[in-house]
This record gives C-alpha cells, sequence and structure tokens, in this order.
C-alpha cells in the first residue's frame, strides 16, 4: 500500500523543513513548496491526500491556496497554519473549507492528531462516495437485464417517470423485480439523495400495519409504550414503495386515499395532523381490475394509484433475456463466493430456456446462485441444475399437452410447447432467425425446417 502523500506550503524554509522531517518520520509522503505558484506545479503533477498551508505567503496567500484546492481538487484536504492566529482567522479558513486551523509554532503531537482525523474523515468520505456508487450501479437501469421488447419498453416508462412526482403502479407475477423497477426509479429522480422506504404491505398482520405505515402516540394500544414514526414519516422527502398493496383492507385503503391525495394522515391514536412529502410507488401481483370488480379493492384508490402503469412480464416471456439474466447472475454470484466459473455448457442453457420458471427472475437467481456453489466445473452443466428444471418444458401437462385427458405419444405431445419456443424466441430476437438459432442451440436450417413443419411465418 502507497504512503500518503502530504504537501507542504510555507515561505519559511526552517519551517518547510522540519515539518516534512516530522512527517517523513512518521511514514508519510512528503513534498515542499515555498509557494502559491510552486504548490499548483506539485498539485497539477500528482494527488496529495492533504495540503498542510501557511496562511501568510508573499505574492499569493493561504487562502487563495485552500481556495483553489477546494474547487481543482475537492478530494484533498486543507489544514492552515499561521503565525498570527486569531479566532477571526480560524472562523474564516474553516467557513472558506479548510478541514482545522494550527498557530505556530505546531506542536507535534497537535499535527499529528489534527492530520489522523483529517485522514480519517477522508476515508469515511470515500467509503460514503463508494456506497452511493455501488447504490447507483446497483439500481441503475443497467442492473434491469434485457432486450426484450417488453422489457425496453418498461426501461423508456422508468426515465420518463422517474423525475415527476407521479404515483406509479407496478404490477407482475412474484419475482419478476418490482422492487427493483421501484427503487430504479428512485435512484434516477431528484429524490435519490433522500430516504427509499419499502413497506411489505401482505407481510405484516392487520392490525400493525397501519401503525407501521402511519405511526402511533404512546398508549393507542397494549405495547404501544412510546411515540413511533411511521414509514410515512421516515420517507418525507423521498420515495415510499407499498409492495403488495392489494391486501390493505378496506379502512387502511382510505387512509391510503387520502394520503395519497392530500399527503395528509394522523398517526394511530393521535389528533394531530402529520403532513408529509413523499414520492409514492406501489406495486401488486393481483388484477386491481378484477379486485376492484369483486368489491375487494376501493374504485377511487385504484384510479388513485393507476395514474402510470408499469408491467413486468414474466420470465416465461421472455425467452431470449434468460441467457442475459443467467450470465449476470453468474457473474455477480462468483464474484460474491469468490468462485470461478465462466459460463455455461450448452445443454444447461438449453434446460434453463425450456423451463416455465413460475418464481420468475428471483427463481433463476436462486438456480444460478446455487450452481455457482456447487459446481465442480469450469462451467455450470446440466447436474449443477436443480433435479427438477428439465422436467417442466413450459407447463406440458401430464395429459400429452392436449387437455383432453389423452396420453399422447411423446414426439406429438412435444410439438405443441416446441412450436411455443420457437414463437417466442422469434418474437424475442424481432425475427432473427440468426439469433433465434443461437439462442436455442440449433443451426439456421434446423430452426427453418421446424419454421416451415410448424407453419411458422417469419
Amino acid at each position: 500500500m502507497s504512503a500518503t502523500r502530504i504537501l507542504v506550503v510555507d515561505d519559511d524554509e526552517l519551517i518547510q523543513a522540519s515539518l516534512s522531517e516530522l512527517l517523513r518520520l512518521e511514514g508519510y509522503a512528503v513534498e515542499a513548496a515555498g509557494s502559491f505558484r510552486e504548490a499548483s506545479s506539485h498539485l497539477a503533477a500528482e494527488a496529495f491526500e492533504v495540503v498542510i498551508a501557511d496562511v501568510s505567503m508573499p505574492e499569493v496567500d493561504g487562502f487563495e491556496l485552500l481556495k483553489m484546492v477546494r474547487n481543482r481538487y475537492p478530494d484533498t484536504a486543507v489544514i492552515m497554519i499561521t503565525g498570527y492566529g486569531t479566532i477571526a482567522n480560524a472562523v474564516e479558513a474553516m467557513k472558506r473549507g479548510a478541514f482545522s486551523y494550527l498557530t505556530k509554532p505546531v506542536k507535534d503531537p497537535e499535527l499529528k492528531l489534527t492530520l489522523e482525523r483529517a485522514l480519517a474523515q477522508q476515508h469515511l468520505m470515500a467509503e460514503n462516495r463508494s456506497l452511493r456508487s455501488q447504490l447507483g450501479e446497483r439500481y441503475s437501469l443497467d442492473s434491469i437485464i434485457g432486450h426484450d421488447p417488453k422489457m425496453l419498453r418498461t426501461f423508456d416508462l422508468i426515465e420518463a417517470v422517474a423525475d415527476t412526482p407521479t404515483t406509479v403502479l407496478i404490477t407482475g407475477e412474484s419475482g419478476t423485480g418490482k422492487s427493483l423497477v421501484a427503487r430504479a426509479i428512485h435512484q434516477h429522480s431528484n429524490r435519490r439523495g433522500a430516504p427509499f422506504v419499502e413497506v411489505a404491505c401482505g407481510a405484516l398482520p392487520e392490525t400493525l400495519l397501519e401503525s407501521e405505515l402511519f405511526g402511533h402516540v404512546r398508549g393507542s394500544f397494549t405495547g404501544a409504550v412510546r411515540d413511533k414514526a411511521g414509514k410515512f414519516t421516515q420517507a418525507d422527502g423521498g420515495t415510499i414503495f407499498l409492495d403488495e398493496v392489494s391486501t390493505a383492507t378496506p379502512a387502511l385503503q382510505v387512509k391510503l386515499l387520502r394520503v395519497l391525495q392530500d399527503f395528509e394522515f394522523e398517526p394511530v391514536g393521535g389528533a394531530k395532523t402529520e403532513r408529509v412529502d413523499v414520492r409514492c410507488i406501489l406495486a401488486t401481483n393481483q388484477d386491481l381490475q378484477e379486485e376492484v370488480r369483486l368489491g375487494r379493492f376501493r374504485e377511487d384508490l385504484y384510479y388513485r394509484v393507476n395514474v402510470v402503469t408499469i408491467h413486468l412480464p414474466p420470465l416465461r416471456d421472455r425467452l431470449g433475456d434468460i441467457p442475459l439474466l443467467a450470465e449476470h447472475f453468474l457473474e455477480q454470484h462468483c464474484r460474491r463466493t469468490d468462485r470461478q466459473v465462466v459460463g455455461f455448457a450448452d445443454e444447461a442453457m438449453r434446460r434453463l430456456q425450456a423451463y416455465g420458471w413460475p418464481g420468475n427472475v428471483r427463481q433463476l437467481e436462486n438456480v444460478i446462485e446455487r450452481a455457482v456453489i456447487l459446481t465442480k466445473h469450469p462451467t455450470v452443466m446440466t447436474d449443477d441444475l436443480p433435479d427438477d428444471l428439465p422436467d417442466d418444458l413450459r407447463g406440458i401437462e401430464t395429459s400429452g399437452g392436449n387437455g383432453d385427458g389423452r396420453i399422447l405419444p411423446l414426439k406429438q405431445a412435444l410439438e405443441r410447447p416446441e412450436r411455443d419456443i420457437i414463437e417466442r424466441a422469434l418474437a424475442a430476437y424481432q425475427g432473427s432467425r440468426q439469433a433465434t438459432a443461437e439462442a436455442l442451440g440449433i443451426n439456421r436450417t434446423t430452426l427453418y425446417k421446424k419454421m416451415k413443419r410448424y407453419g411458422i411465418e417469419g
């Protein structure tokens, strides 16, 4: 690991030399400069973690150097020193962005402690930047994998609505990635620096969900020993994501309607109205129109949440995305587990594409994670996949696929799912026979013959 680099700037050569020697003995890599011009040359040539600069220098003073460093090298900490220390100068230095302000003669322990604190703060800031970068990467559109036309339309919708206050409803089967899309919308919005609060409505009992969302006051029910802020309050200024909103009770739906319209609510047991500034994203795996028809979901609430709807297609309708997703999860879990698995055997990929994936993308990720952990090969083989994976050829009925209870010969029974797979693949690759053949693991001639046999146009 390279030594921390420090630039000492002082026109007094004796002080410059003594500070430099002290810091070198502490293990730092030190360069010295006697003027603003000389310091600028050093900073332009290499990166420094810390600049220690005298306030009083000929021609251009230390405050100008501080200004230049803050503008051009914001990751560099600046410690100001002076022989004429006043409270006013110290306050001015801090206001202009100096990390600390020391007076001459600089005491060795004081300088060492100040340096340690400055470097610790830099390390913390670097970690925060890294975490923000990782968060942005994880929930950017790049982390939502797919080139299926349905997914491309989803990407367009996310970008269109992200930076608006519009309520968004995300629909789709369990495991299709509704939470990931909600986080991507938040990360692409102007609220990205504020909280993102997720609530799984279906995971909480009715008696607790209202308190969880809106908070409660002390004594409002047995066990409420203190006031508690709800999720809407916690999300103030940011985004709240309500998953499985269809499970909300009629009474809770009334309160949700009010908060979505007016952004106001009262905590459980409280009389004081609270107001919040939140962006609401909701998700469901149910058909809310059908829920309205059956009287289980309020019609006025449905129209309030159904402003912009993003529907996530099931994985079985995105045949061409399976290799992309599988490779993405393979790389991801190899990195997490420090394993070296370079890809998939052709037969293993064919089985992944032949399966119906009732658990959608979440199930695919779990299968890939399991394969990465268990495989003893450089590539994922068929025996690394769960035993039941090749048995479910996109939901073929045990009757043979015709639905009338007759057992058909195997070859005839497989014709229907094979035709279905080919049609889905052609749709996924916009009719490209070459890409479709490659995805299905067959050559173009075989694909053409099968298309002709089944009367598939393309």
